[in-house]
């Protein structure tokens, strides 16, 4: 058992914080921008609640975090209330959050500089993932920490695997954004294709999802895509602020992104026909309307 803190209790951070607790047995102390939220976790799963990053970061073998994006991090995490001004000597902080490659590169330099170790670690897997405790991590620093702080994100992992230096696990995560983009994309237009033809859904994806068109989301979409249900995943905002990250670190390293460039834009399209909070499988909705 160890002392682990977690800050951000949004509909990922809510249950990998409770897994630590239950599944982890860990002593754990919750941060969450709006108190009640945690108020209410603390009154589910026990622990305690602290009023700031800092104080929940003091006296914790480790600091987890899974909040919106790069300024949200920094909110937590620097200056006199973040969590670096809380944490003590040899420590470890991860971060969860979907972020850039560059802020967690400046975390890991600022945590080198107080004493603790740092690793970016964003996490795959959805709402559904982290409920379930079944998140794919992919995690970027030094390999003692990865090895620290593996123990402790076994509570809602699968998958954890250091894909290289700081900044390398939200790089990662980006790939694995582009991918997903793409695939749904694809699945969007060939159910639409499908539905125009004639064909019948139910044998036609028993069918082709035994062979080389079978993917995750296939299995796990299809039904909830043709029935034009989208209320089972990741968010559209929320796709459009990683697809921003993944278009920016491709403007910095050279890499033509031609495919992920117009599904953002679709998605874009998404947002304006209301459905900002449709999870990312609405593509089809744009095909279908």
């Amino acid at each position: 058992m160890a002392k682990v803190a977690f800050l951000g209790l949004g509909v990922m951070g809510y249950p990998m914080a409770g897994h630590l607790k239950t599944k982890g047995g860990h002593e754990v102390t919750v941060y969450n921008r709006t108190a009640a939220k945690a108020e209410k976790w603390v009154a589910q799963f026990g622990g305690k609640a602290a009023a700031t990053p800092k104080a929940a970061a003091e006296g914790h073998d480790f600091v987890m975090c899974c909040v919106g994006n790069d300024n949200d991090l920094r909110e937590v995490t620097l200056g006199p209330n973040g969590a670096f001004a809380g944490m003590g000597k040899g420590k470890v902080f991860v971060d969860h959050t979907t972020a850039s490659a560059e802020i967690a590169r400046e975390l890991y330099a600022a945590a080198q500089k107080g004493g603790f170790d740092c690793m970016d670690a964003p996490v795959s897997g959805g709402q559904a993932g982290a409920e379930n405790g079944v998140l794919t991590v992919m995690c970027g620093g030094n390999t003692g920490t990865f090895d620290k702080a593996g123990t402790i994100i076994a509570a809602y992992a699968r998958a954890c695997n250091l894909m290289g230096e700081a900044g390398s696990g939200q790089l990662a995560k980006m790939v694995n954004q582009i991918c997903i983009a793409g695939l749904v994309q694809g699945l969007s237009e060939g159910l639409h294709f499908a539905k125009k033809a004639g064909l019948d859904i139910e044998k036609l994806v028993a069918t082709i999802s035994k062979g080389a068109a079978q993917s995750w989301q296939m299995e796990n979409r299809y039904k909830t895509m043709a029935a034009d249900k989208f209320d089972f995943g990741f968010a559209v905002d929320w796709m459009r602020k990683d697809l921003s990250i993944c278009l920016g670190e491709a403007r910095k390293n050279g890499a033509n992104l031609p495919v992920t460039a117009l599904v953002d834009q679709f998605y874009s399209q998404v947002q304006k026909m209301g459905g900002k909070r449709w999870d990312t499988s609405s593509l089809i909705a744009l095909l279908d309307r």
